[in-house]
């Protein structure tokens, strides 16, 4: 019987390897839907309205904001960015989970539009590995440095409200936890409410 899609929704301070835990996951599991984000800032060379994402005015997405279209939305620099709830609805009712790799505040605007969402902080063993980390990519000054480590710990004050909590030590130890959170959350009975009944009325042998 088909299930409903999943909501996964995964943050992580920035050097605690959130991204490369994601695209091992979607090497394994390539059929997580993807919404296309609305923005106002203009488009760049060889992006494609529809494609890249959905251009609007700022009037446009103001609009949409004020009625309720977006699962949740921010200003950076400027410009909104924004992910519509309806084309996200319509996926998970076909059976397609959906992936999210966002930031806390986004997260939390996710949690009251998509509250049956798997919600997953990943976190660095420790303060000095995840500065090890920062200053080992060898791309940022000591002020990003600084900033980056005054927003992690910022983030994870707000690890509390997540559903599952990942350490990326090992990171092979860290991607089976994440395999099996995410595997654990498709087998939720919300997800299936009629099985019970279904397999119930099935007398055939």
């Amino acid at each position: 019987m088909k299930r409903n899609g999943v909501v996964l929704v995964i943050c992580a301070p920035s050097g605690a390897g959130k991204t490369t835990l994601v695209k091992r996951l979607l090497q394994e599991f390539p059929h997580f839907g993807y919404s296309i984000s609305c923005t106002t800032r203009p488009p760049r060379p060889g992006e494609t309205d529809g494609v890249d994402y959905h251009f609007l005015s700022h009037e446009e997405f103001e609009r949409r904001r004020a009625q309720g279209y977006f699962a949740e939305w921010a200003e950076v620099y400027g410009n909104f960015y924004g992910t519509p709830l309806p084309p996200t609805l319509e996926m998970l009712e076909q059976g397609k989970d959906v992936l999210f790799e966002i930031d806390v505040q986004g997260a939390a605007q996710l949690r009251l539009t998509l509250p049956a969402g798997k919600y997953v902080f990943i976190l660095p063993p420790s303060m000095a590995v995840l500065e090890e980390r920062l200053r080992g990519r060898g791309s940022d000054d000591e002020a990003t440095i600084a900033r980056r480590l005054a927003n992690a710990t910022q983030e994870m004050r707000e690890a509390h409200w997540f559903d599952a909590w990942i350490v990326n030590d090992d990171l092979d130890t860290a991607y089976d936890e994440l395999r099996a959170t995410y595997l654990a959350s498709t087998l939720s009975p919300c997800l299936r409410p009629l099985l019970v009944r279904g397999v119930m009325e099935n007398r055939r042998r």
